[in-house]
């Protein structure tokens, strides 16, 4: 059985949180554009722990049968984007979560779960 994006969300927040992500957010972005219906906006304490996050994500994830369709950047990056269709994962060091702040971007997407003040 198909996932809907809020499960998917929900499932993939759980992971993040299983692996102790730091200030996880979700947002709906359903009412300001058509790439996707929610991003996940997290950040780790180190480059191994946005792998490690990544890994548990991804795991956790293909024990529903749902593999990403595309993952790219690398924890010495700083970002890892991981894209599951309907939602969009963002994993950051604190300082990239920073400096890109995706909140910012996009402000009229309203965040759903969690609290980020950067």
């Amino acid at each position: 059985m198909e996932l809907e994006p809020t499960q998917k969300a929900e499932l993939i927040s759980q992971a993040a949180e299983d692996r102790r992500a730091l200030d996880i957010i979700v947002m709906d972005m359903r009412p300001v554009t058509t790439i996707c219906d929610y991003f996940i906006i997290c950040h780790g304490r180190s480059p191994q722990h946005l792998q490690a996050i990544s890994e548990e994500i991804q795991k956790q994830m293909r024990e529903h049968d749902i593999p990403p369709s595309h993952v790219e950047g690398s924890r010495q990056g700083g970002w890892i984007l991981m894209d599951y269709l309907h939602v969009v994962v963002h994993i950051f060091t604190e300082e990239s979560r920073r400096m890109y702040d995706l909140q910012r971007l996009w402000p009229d997407a309203e965040v759903i779960s969690g609290h980020y003040d950067g």
